[in-house]
Formats: structure tokens, C-alpha cells, sequence
């Protein structure tokens, strides 16, 4: 017996000879769709890894952590381990190494973590009277990854699954930002914001102080390396400060209005009931203002959570788009 993931694909490709034959259904009018609550699906894979197989994505990724590493090789090696300042150089190393360590974590965290994606193949008629739902009401089906799509999901084509409350798909963490994994991305950004500007200002000390004293003697490096490995550490930092800054921006304005990138572009605002600022800010996060809130680490778990074991109720694909209840 084939599973519902191996029937969607079926149904896909056999969608138009499939279509010719399949019972009429009476659609309700918009105005009279009741899409069901985010909380009535959960993802299957919550506590699971998660990892996106896109070549585009990891190419991204790898070169995300590259040029972290080429800003702390040139920190280390060209401007703290060569300067006479024994201070400055144990609390410049001590502070820069702590905000590349968190911007690295926060990455992973955000590119590991299953960012809200609602279980693939469960637009069963079983799965669907499982949920008993009231009569009137209508869910949404995906035709595309052939799941029940919760309020506010959108389907993603490079993780080719629907991500609840998704913002958008980043190449840089080779994963969609949403609902659960929307925390990690803010403070991805704002890590690398922040290392970008002490790099920054570090090349301005640096500058100065070789300017003023013999260049021979201000790092291991000869004079033509130093100036390039410093110029290009330069670029990389004011170009990174820009766009994580903006993106840093970008998300908590998303996350204080409730309101999703993609749900902006799309032009679907005031379709829900939006909550206030500090409570989207106390949910995004997880729970009240802490320190907790800047650490990339919090969540973590190794026990897996009740939804990790719902049991998806086999059947045979609805063909329905939209599936009014009760069931036909």
C-alpha cells in the first residue's frame, strides 16, 4: 500500500487525466471559508533535524561561515596578536570571538531548525474527520505538497513543503524563515550586524595606529598584505553591516505588526486578527523579555514533544482543493 507522500506524487502527475473523471464538489464563497486555526496541524517533525538538500543553499551557507572566519582570521593574525596593547587586545579578542561564536550558532540554529512546515501528504478524508471540525467550515488543501494547510501557511518550492507563518526562503541559512525558526534568523542578523561594526571600527584603530607608528612593526604581514587583507575586511564588514541591518530591521517590524513578508507582498493583511506588538515579540521569541532572547541556544531539547508522534490517519489523496465539511 502506497504511503500519502508516494499518492500525492501520483495524484500530481496525474492530475489532468485524473481531474476529467473526479465527482464535482460545491465550493463555498469566499466570504463563507472558515480556514482552520495554525494549532488544530502541527508539524511532524518539530524536534526533528531539518536541513534543506538545495545546492544553491548550501553553496550560501558555506560561504556565509567562510567569511566569518576570513574576518576572524585577519582580527587575530593582523591587528590583536601583533599590537603591543596587551589589554586591547585580550578584551577586543575576548568580545569579537564571543559575537562571531553567537552569529555562527544563531546561523545554524536557524538553518537546522524545521521552521514551521505542516506534515506532507495528510489531505486524507481519515486525517480530515480526524480533526472534527465543525460543519460549515472548509480546510485548504496544497496541490502542490498534497498537506492541509493551517491558517497563514504558505507553500515553500525549495524546501517543497508549507511553512506556517512563512516570511520568506533565505539562501543564506539554506532554509525558510518562519514560525519556528524566526527568532534564530533576528539574531543571526543582528550577531553579524554587530560583528561587522567592531570589525569595522577595529580597522579604523588599526589604520590609524600604523599610520602613526612603522608599518613594519604594526603586524606579522608585510605592508601591501596588511593594507589588502585589511581593505578587503573593510568591504566585507560595511557591506555585511548594511544588509543585516536592514534585514535585522525587517524582521521585527514583520514580527510587530503580525504580518509576514510574503503575507505583505501578497497584499492578505487584516484577513486575521492581529495581537500587539510586545505579545508578537513575546511569542516570536519565546515567552518573556530574558536573556534568553539574545541566545541562540534556548529551545533546545533532546526529548521529542507529543506532536513528534501524531499518527496520520492512511487514505487514499483528496483531490479537492478546497474541502468543505463535512466531507462529501
Amino acid at each position: 500500500m502506497k504511503s500519502p507522500v508516494h499518492r500525492c506524487r501520483d495524484l500530481e502527475h496525474g492530475r489532468g487525466q485524473a481531474g476529467a473523471g473526479a465527482g464535482t464538489t460545491t465550493f463555498l464563497q469566499a466570504e463563507q471559508r472558515i480556514p482552520i486555526s495554525k494549532d488544530v496541524i502541527t508539524s511532524s517533525s518539530a524536534s526533528a533535524m531539518w536541513f534543506i538538500r538545495d545546492a544553491c543553499g548550501i553553496v550560501c551557507a558555506v560561504i556565509t561561515w567562510m567569511l566569518v572566519l576570513y574576518a576572524e582570521f585577519v582580527v587575530l593574525f593582523v591587528m590583536l596578536l601583533p599590537s603591543k596593547n596587551l589589554t586591547y587586545s585580550i578584551v577586543n579578542g575576548i568580545l569579537f570571538n564571543s559575537l562571531a561564536f553567537l552569529a555562527l550558532a544563531s546561523h545554524l540554529r536557524a538553518m537546522c531548525t524545521d521552521p514551521g512546515a505542516v506534515p506532507k501528504g495528510n489531505a486524507t478524508k481519515e486525517y480530515i474527520e480526524s480533526l472534527q471540525l465543525k460543519p460549515g467550515q472548509v480546510v485548504y488543501k496544497c496541490p502542490k505538497c498534497c498537506s492541509i494547510k493551517p491558517d497563514r501557511a504558505h507553500h515553500c518550492s525549495v524546501c517543497k513543503r508549507c511553512i506556517r507563518k512563512m516570511d520568506h526562503h533565505c539562501p543564506w541559512v539554506n532554509n525558510c524563515v518562519g514560525e519556528s525558526n524566526q527568532k534564530y534568523f533576528v539574531l543571526f542578523t543582528m550577531y553579524i550586524a554587530l560583528v561587522s561594526l567592531h570589525a569595522l571600527v577595529m580597522v579604523v584603530f588599526h589604520f590609524l595606529y600604523c599610520f602613526e607608528d612603522d608599518w613594519t612593526k604594526c603586524s606579522s604581514f608585510s605592508p601591501p598584505a596588511t593594507v589588502l587583507l585589511l581593505i578587503l575586511l573593510c568591504f566585507e564588514g560595511l557591506l555585511f553591516l548594511i544588509f543585516t541591518s536592514v534585514m535585522f530591521g525587517t524582521q521585527v517590524h514583520s514580527i510587530c505588526t503580525d504580518e509576514t513578508g510574503i503575507e505583505r507582498l501578497k497584499g492578505e493583511s487584516g484577513k486575521w486578527d492581529k495581537v500587539p506588538c510586545w505579545e508578537a515579540m513575546r511569542v516570536a521569541f519565546g515567552g518573556p523579555f530574558s536573556l534568553s532572547w539574545c541566545s541562540p541556544f534556548t529551545g533546545l531539547s533532546c526529548k521529542k514533544s507529543p506532536a513528534d508522534h501524531v499518527i496520520i490517519p492512511q487514505g487514499e489523496i483528496i483531490e479537492e482543493d478546497v474541502i468543505e465539511i463535512p466531507l462529501a
